[in-house]
């Protein structure tokens, strides 16, 4: 990640106060991760924060353990994985990432300790649970591109999730994308539930038509 591309404080906080189904219909399918990742416990806060990104080889996790000392207080920690076989992390893990101020664990894999997480109020995004954990002996480098649940994620992109999903914010866009999603929901905001249905019936109708419907008497 380049100095350019950090993304402010300031965009990250507002980026927080966005639900991820604004920014979905803005950035599109290719920035929104796959169903598989869900909110371990609920009712969970939304997140956001850079994305600091991890690879881990199937069956190990030696890199997530070494991200949680040195992601910066705010990140989103990002797992490419795909292990459906061995935990990416547990409790204590998700405790020190907690403690040193990380944001969330975004995981394309399995943690355990559920109860420890949920207890502790700690956001993890993942597809699952499974007891037994991953060993520790592969190194790969931190803060390169990775893909996690389908989507391309580099270091610094901005990361929202909430209950609806997860969707990264490219860093070179966040600021237009902010500005953007607030223009929309406030035009969302000022409209009535009546003048919604009256505008999705005109577009549907007009939609029908374009395609050779037509209505019968």
């Amino acid at each position: 990640m380049t100095a350019s591309s950090t993304v402010s404080g300031t965009v990250v906080d507002g980026l927080r106060g966005v639900p991820t189904t604004t920014l979905a219909d803005l950035l599109g399918r290719a920035h929104v991760m796959d169903h598989g990742i869900r909110p371990l416990w609920r009712p969970v806060p939304r997140v956001a924060g850079p994305a600091f990104t991890v690879r881990c080889p199937p069956g190990d996790n030696l890199m997530l353990h070494a991200a949680i000392h040195r992601a910066a207080p705010g990140a989103v920690i990002v797992v490419e994985s795909g292990d459906l076989a061995y935990a990416l992390a547990g409790g204590n893990v998700c405790a020190v990432a907690q403690r040193r101020g990380v944001a969330a664990f975004v995981a394309d894999g399995l943690i355990r300790d559920l109860a420890e997480v949920r207890r502790a109020g700690f956001p993890v995004f993942a597809r699952g649970l499974v007891p037994i954990p991953g060993a520790k002996a592969v190194v790969t480098p931190l803060n390169e591109r990775v893909r996690c649940a389908g989507v391309e994620v580099d270091a610094g992109d901005v990361v929202v999730a909430d209950e609806e999903g997860v969707v990264t914010v490219p860093a070179a866009r966040a600021e237009e994308i902010l500005t953007a999603a607030r223009a929309r929901l406030a035009e969302e905001a000022a409209q009535t539930l009546d003048d919604w249905e009256e505008s999705h019936r005109r577009r549907i109708d007009a939609l029908l038509r374009e395609h050779g419907h037509e209505e019968r008497a």
